[in-house]
This record gives C-alpha cells, sequence and structure tokens, in this order.
C-alpha cells in the first residue's frame, strides 16, 4: 500500500449542500459467486455481513456493497486492508474467488445537506426519490463510472481515482448556491 493520501487530501465544498472527498479508506473489490462456499462466513470473519442484491451493508467506515452478480466492495479502515485480504483468503481458501486492494485507485466522496438529492440528480440516470437506505446503484457521475449509495442523510460517491478532480468539479458545480433544482 502506499502512504494513505486520499485523492484529493480531503477536498471539501459548502454549498447548498456539502461535498467533500473522505479518505484514505480501505477498498477491497472480491470478486466471488453468491453461491461460493464460505461467502457469508468470510463476510461474517470482517464483522460485516453479505450485501443483498444492490445494497450496503455496515457504514462507509466499515462495510460492503453488492456491485453486481459476482462482485462486491468491501470497505474497512485503510491500515486493516492486509488483515481483511488474509482473512479473506482463508475463509474463501479453496473457492474460486479473487480479492484485490483497489484503495488507492479509489476516491471516494460524501454529499450532505437537505438537498443532496438534487447534487445526485444531476449526476446521472439515477431515480434519486425511489432509492432507500442503504440501496447502491452503479451509475454515472457525468461521463465517469461510479456507485452511488444512500447513507444516512446524505449519499456516497465512489469513483476512480484518477477522475476524482473530474467529479470534484462536477459535485460542486452541482452543489454551488443558486443551482438549486426548481
Amino acid at each position: 500500500m502506499s502512504n494513505a493520501v486520499s485523492a484529493l487530501q480531503g477536498a471539501s465544498f459548502e454549498g447548498f449542500v456539502t461535498v467533500r472527498e473522505i479518505g484514505p479508506l480501505g477498498m477491497i473489490s472480491l470478486r466471488a459467486k453468491a453461491d461460493v462456499t464460505g461467502l457469508e462466513a468470510a463476510f461474517a470473519a470482517l464483522g460485516l455481513t453479505l450485501p443483498a442484491h444492490r445494497q450496503m451493508t455496515g457504514t462507509t467506515d466499515k462495510g460492503a456493497g453488492w456491485m453486481s452478480p459476482d462482485e462486491y466492495l468491501i470497505l474497512v479502515p485503510y491500515a486493516e486492508v492486509a488483515s481483511a485480504l488474509a482473512s479473506l483468503g482463508q475463509s474463501l481458501e479453496g473457492q474460486h474467488h479473487l480479492a484485490v486492494d483497489v484503495s488507492d485507485a479509489r476516491a471516494i466522496f460524501r454529499i450532505e445537506g437537505a438537498k443532496a438529492g438534487q447534487v445526485v440528480q444531476k449526476l446521472g440516470p439515477i431515480d434519486v426519490a425511489r432509492l432507500g437506505p442503504n440501496e447502491l446503484r452503479r451509475s454515472r457521475a457525468a461521463q465517469v463510472a461510479a456507485a452511488i449509495w444512500v447513507e444516512g442523510e446524505g449519499y456516497t460517491l465512489v469513483c476512480f481515482r484518477s477522475v476524482a478532480a473530474y467529479v470534484m468539479g462536477i459535485l460542486k458545480a452541482s452543489a454551488a448556491n443558486g443551482a438549486e433544482l426548481g
């Protein structure tokens, strides 16, 4: 792992909502089919619950998200990635799976405030009004791939680190005072 520096050094913006980069955060991409023997136990060994279809379990600090029928995003404190990977390897030994540290390849943002949904609504084709608590969507944030989920009174967005500055720019423009919808 690198020196644990977030993509934008914790950049933040105050408009009609608050947008901030959070991190560094440990992120593991786990590829395994839902019927793999020991998958639930592997998540339990990390103190997590296996997420259901299009759901997040836990929190951004320590949680897991369903990304596709054979892909999960596991969030842990940055310093715990190596031990989490070892635990997954041990729990899923002999089973077809792939667990990779993607912490330094991703950026993660929080969008918070009473009108946070308006910012998310501007980014892509997500029916924000129908997103439930801890519901996750893989979509686009303007022109880049992103995962977005409802957490508490706001939204969390994950994108590739290489486009973090672009995503922060579109989040700032969407959250600027005077840019509210309707």
